[in-house]
């Protein structure tokens, strides 16, 4: 079970997202620095209990109108060899020391995660408190499982990036532009959530889509 440490983090979350969305290909140009707003999300547990795993949905207001995002991030206590490009930032938290932020597509522990939630053997958790389930995250599967968990190729574009492994048969795609909508026909599983749009209201849509050949 992850602990949720409310505690001091320098820099904050929002201001390593800040430096960081603009470098993305899926980052919508706005005029100025990001103005981001805390809009939903979920955590997932590690089951070794080293590496928080975090999915949050930002809005971003600085551009014509406001858009959000889908960032899975991971928190480490030593850096991730091999992922020195999917470095978020590092940041001092007040109970953990140094945690160095991730990527999360390019983190093995964040995609086991993803692909077990997706199966069924494992639940969302609530993004502020321990060890509360979150019921607003749903999801499904009609494949036979478990999915082979070698999706080591991340490709971004301009609305989400794609994992796939050296077969090609398995494709996890995480839409970073989230909109409401149905799940696309022919998907084998999938993670649908919500988040807060500015007006207070909620959207609906899916964060993960899992294709099987």
């Amino acid at each position: 079970m992850a602990v949720i440490h409310h505690t001091t983090v320098v820099p904050s979350k929002d201001e390593l997202l800040t430096a960081w969305l603009p470098t993305r290909p899926w980052y919508r140009p706005a005029v100025g620095a990001p103005k981001l707003e805390r809009a939903g999300g979920f955590r997932l547990d590690d089951p070794a209990g080293e590496v928080g795993i975090e999915f949050m949905a930002v809005t971003d207001t600085a551009g014509a109108g406001p858009v959000t995002y889908l960032v899975p991030v991971t928190y480490r206590g030593a850096p991730l060899k091999g992922a020195e490009d999917a470095l978020v930032g590092t940041m001092e938290h007040g109970v953990l020391g140094t945690r160095w932020a991730y990527d999360g597509c390019h983190d093995p522990v964040l995609v086991d995660g993803l692909l077990a939630l997706i199966e069924g053997r494992a639940q969302a958790q609530d993004q502020n408190t321990s060890d509360a389930p979150d019921p607003g995250i749903t999801r499904s599967f009609t494949g036979n499982g478990p999915v082979p968990a070698d999706l080591s190729t991340v490709t971004d574009d301009r609305e989400s990036t794609t994992l796939t492994g050296t077969s090609q048969d398995v494709t996890l795609r995480l839409n970073r532009v989230l909109r409401p909508g149905t799940l696309p026909q022919g998907a084998t599983g999938q993670v649908t959530g919500w988040w807060r749009q500015p007006d207070g209201t909620r959207a609906q849509g899916p964060f993960a889509v899992l294709h099987c050949r």
